[in-house]
């Protein structure tokens, strides 16, 4: 089957099997590897994107499914070589460990300051939660997301997340 899609602002058109699942088209079609493939069954949010302007794993959509769509992968996310903001505040909180969940996270992260430029720590638990991260403990995570939306003071306010 024939789908058209815009990732990260730029159009394709390609022949896809009818089960290839977004992920596989995303990685091996367009070779955009930064979309990272975890569990593969919709549980560890490590191949999170933004279809239509909502967080999805992208392993649990078929691609077919995604014709018209637009999607923006963690390739996009960046300003040419700077980093884009979200980025600079997983970096400058030692958010980001292994790298792994990362394009994930600032994908989550991305759909929930689209919906809302001024969460509280409840609200970034519970964008993320759908994101496993075996190495930061989420604490770094939470707190990047409050330096970057210009609420550090409720850092302090961080028991165990």
């Amino acid at each position: 089957m024939k789908i058209k899609l815009t990732v990260n602002g730029l159009s394709y058109e390609r022949e896809c099997a009818e089960h290839r699942t977004l992920l596989r088209f995303i990685r091996e079609d367009l070779g955009l590897t930064g979309t990272k493939e975890g569990c593969g069954m919709g549980e560890c949010g490590a191949c999170t994107v933004i279809l239509n302007g909502r967080a999805v794993n992208s392993c649990m959509v078929l691609a077919v499914e995604a014709d018209g769509a637009v999607i923006h992968t963690i390739e996009g996310e960046a300003n040419g070589p700077a980093l884009s903001d979200i980025q600079q505040a997983f970096e400058n909180n030692h958010a980001v460990q292994c790298g792994f969940c990362t394009p994930g996270m600032v994908m989550s992260v991305k759909e929930l300051l689209a919906q809302n430029p001024k969460p509280d720590a409840t609200q970034i638990k519970e964008a993320v939660e759908g994101n496993f991260c075996r190495c930061t403990g989420y604490t770094q995570i939470v707190e990047a997301v409050m330096d970057l939306t210009g609420r550090p003071e409720e850092k302090g306010e961080l028991k165990h997340v």
